[in-house]
């Protein structure tokens, strides 16, 4: 770690965050933007997406948690927060546009704004930032970068965005290529034109640094050494290692604390500072209690900030013990209070997940988010943790509002090609799904828009994906809460049940082909209860998956002939969560991702109906 010890005045200061629909290039841009600030050494070895440093980033290729860093230009310090462009973690974006003068919206140059465009877009207009637009991906083959800026001023100009935010800055870029040009026949060289854009439009921070020390936290940050961290802008004054201040909680409750470490960003390092300024990000260690929202001020001048407000989840599910015969034997921690305690500790660092961790309900707990794949990132990481678990059918939150029942609805954006939309039209419309809008382009694309309930869309993603030979794209975001639609089709096929326990035999696998689509494969462990693969009706079917073949010492050519046997399907975190009926759990285990149905054996099921 290096130290730093001058403080940069706010007029050297920009800080600017990265919004964009996912997949635009926001991370790829930001490795061209840090590659050429000249923080790496000649013979450093540069990863692809550098800020995507947690594991499941780099897997699933998106970003799930804003990080920031910070870049050196001419004698500015330019602070940049990459966000992520996926709906579910819009929470992220909220709390960290608090923290910056602007934004780039990037937008892709070839497909325009998108729905995740227009979600980040609306929160930093109403926030009063004026964006600066960057053209992103141009030197694709079929990039269009006039009609895409004509999009983007509409898509302003609909989202209600003032005179000044109207009289955008914008500029072309590729991050793939690691250029920024200002005009299109402009030399394609590096990303200076970009860095100079930002220098002189995104207004420097404000605040003076003769004030008392103010700063509101954003984010948390957690380290082994030294506990909880708050991460945030200093609004006000400046702060040092050492110094007294004052930490004021939800409650409102005054506590001193002293700073242990500041610490700043530079590229991928963190920084040890022994002084920060206005206009400064940094992450400040000594409040074992802080949590995102809270104010720290000097004793001085004791203020107290509003909280941050963020968008309500949309969609819970209920995490039980693991009941299976099969509990334990990945897993180690299989116990209601080592989940419970893991639990704890996430909701004190992610808050736009809610968890409900009531003593009343012993037997399970609740947790909240904006959407499944929102939810898979926890469970995800608590599977990796070691953690065995159950998890029910993901139901949408609803509210009640004089009387009347609510539930979340979503805007829903499908692109596929013109042949498979009439299938697409028809199950959505079964799934109370509303269109809204529909056009074909010159390249046979038809784009659809839907307004459906959140239910609806549960469990579709798969079905779209078969229906339109994995050539189609569908992306939702949260609209608003409406009355409730009124009932909607569940799966429209059975499943087939193991209805005993031990080992798949390739035999057993075979005869049951005919059935349906199996999830095991030979060999496999399964017990009684498990679903062990799809009907090819509507009705559940109990089946024997372990019977072996009858073996006589008759020996007769032709009747003992090679079995073929089709791949079993097998299903992702995701996937399952979408699958899954209400009469069934998903076991969660460190290995293992399998389907079961709540009462394992066929009386108990038959006693229940």
């Amino acid at each position: 770690m290096e130290n730093q010890k001058n403080i940069r005045s706010p007029e050297k200061i920009r800080n600017v965050a990265i919004i964009a629909h996912i997949d635009h290039g926001k991370t790829t841009l930001l490795d061209s933007l840090l590659k050429q600030s000249n923080i790496f050494r000649d013979n450093e070895l540069v990863p692809e997406r550098i800020m995507d440093s947690y594991d499941q980033e780099k897997e699933r290729g998106i970003t799930i948690f804003a990080k920031h860093t910070a870049v050196y230009f001419d004698d500015f310090k330019i602070n940049i927060i990459d966000t992520p462009g996926h709906a579910d973690f819009s929470g992220e974006v909220e709390r960290i546009l608090g923290m910056v003068n602007s934004v780039l919206l990037l937008v892709d140059a070839q497909e325009g704004p998108m729905p995740q465009t227009r979600f980040v877009l609306s929160k930093s207009l109403k926030m009063g930032l004026c964006p600066i637009v960057v053209l992103n991906k141009i030197d694709r083959p079929h990039a269009n970068p006039d009609r895409v800026l004509d999009e983007t001023f509409d898509l302003f100009a609909e989202l209600g965005a003032n005179d000044q935010q109207l009289d955008f800055r914008y500029c072309y870029a590729s991050g793939l290529s690691g250029f920024a040009i200002q005009n299109q026949n402009d030399p394609r060289t590096d990303m200076r034109p970009l860095f100079e854009l930002i220098i002189s439009a995104v207004p420097q921070p404000k605040g003076d640094l003769e004030n008392p020390f103010l700063m509101h936290v954003a984010t948390i940050d957690y380290d082994d050494y030294v506990g909880r961290q708050a991460c945030g802008r200093i609004l006000e004054g400046k702060v040092k290692k050492g110094q007294s201040i004052i930490h004021i909680d939800e409650e409102g409750k005054q506590n001193r604390c002293t700073i242990t470490r500041i610490e700043g960003r530079l590229g991928m390092n963190k920084v040890e500072m022994e002084e920060a300024g206005v206009g400064d990000i940094i992450i400040l260690s000594g409040m074992p209690q802080v949590t995102i929202g809270d104010t720290l001020c000097d004793p001085s001048n004791i203020i107290r900030l509003p909280r941050i407000k963020l968008d309500e989840p949309t969609v819970s599910i209920d995490i039980t013990v693991n009941n299976s015969p099969f509990v334990g034997k990945s897993g180690k921690h299989v116990t209601m209070n080592k989940i419970r305690a893991r639990l704890e500790k996430e909701k004190r660092a992610n808050i736009s997940l809610r968890i409900d961790l009531s003593e009343t309900e012993q037997d399970k707990i609740t947790v909240a988010g904006r959407g499944e794949l929102h939810l898979a990132v926890l469970i995800e990481a608590m599977r990796r943790e070691n953690y065995e678990f159950s998890l029910s059918k993901p139901r949408v939150v609803t509210k009640e509002i004089d009387g009347v029942k609510y539930e979340p609805l979503e805007r829903v954006h499908i692109e596929v090609p013109e042949e498979y939309s009439g299938l697409v039209i028809e199950e959505l419309s079964k799934r109370r799904g509303e269109m809204q809008h529909l056009d074909t382009n010159e390249h046979k694309i038809t784009r659809l828009e839907f307004l459906m309930p959140t239910r609806g869309l549960m469990g579709y993603r798969n079905e779209f994906l078969t229906a339109t030979r994995g050539l189609g794209i569908l992306t939702s975001i949260f609209e608003e809460f409406a009355p409730w639609k009124g009932p909607i089709p569940g799966r429209s096929r059975g499943v087939l049940i193991s209805i005993c326990s031990g080992k798949t035999s390739g035999y057993a696998c075979f005869n049951l082909q005919d059935r349906g689509t199996l999830f095991t494969s030979p060999g496999d462990d399964v017990y009684e209860g498990m679903v062990v693969g799809e009907n090819c009706r509507d009705n559940d079917l109990v089946v024997n998956v372990t019977k072996g073949k009858q073996l006589t010492n008759v020996r007769a050519s032709g009747s003992d002939e090679n079995i073929i046997l089709i791949p079993p399907r097998k299903f992702t975190l995701e996937q399952a969560i979408d699958y899954i009926q209400e009469d069934e759990l998903i076991e969660v285990t460190p290995e293992f991702i399998r389907m079961r149905k709540r009462l394992l054996t066929e009386n108990e099921r038959k006693r229940k109906s």
